[in-house]
């Protein structure tokens, strides 16, 4: 389950960040501090005024060509949504709405948790199933 949070969480982050640079800004915004204002009412004003601050960054990270200081937004926002979803994942539903609100086509790409290693021991007559992602088997 943490990898499907941690995977939402960095899919939300990236709609966030790649929105703050864009026209619907201000959308962003809103939609993060009514996330912040359902759980944690106390800390949402600073959320929102911590996504200014951020959207200062982006925007001077994009006139400068810098992509590792986005990325770097990125990782602190996709942390804090990680954190967020794990304490609260009745959230769940809220952070995909607010993906589905700022980046339609965003549920159409499949987030991207890295890399993923399994590694198997069978012996005798075991057989092994393994999958990264997805997996039917039918037997005939």
């Amino acid at each position: 389950m943490e990898l499907e949070l941690a995977a939402l969480a960095s899919l939300a982050a990236s709609t966030v960040v790649s929105g703050m640079a864009t026209a619907g800004w201000e959308q962003a915004q809103q939609a993060m501090g009514e996330l912040w204002r359902r759980v944690y009412p106390e800390r949402a004003g600073t959320v929102v005024a911590e996504l200014g601050e951020a959207r200062a960054e982006v925007l001077v990270a994009r006139r400068n060509g810098d992509e590792g200081a986005e990325r770097e937004l990125v990782g602190e926002w996709e942390a804090r949504l990680r954190r967020l979803l794990v304490a609260n994942p009745e959230m769940v539903p809220e952070l995909q709405r607010l993906i589905d609100e700022l980046d339609p086509t965003a549920r159409a790409e499949e987030p991207r948790t890295g890399n993923v290693t399994l590694t198997a021991n069978a012996s005798g007559r075991s057989r092994v199933t393994m999958a990264g992602r997805d997996i039917n088997i039918t037997r005939g």
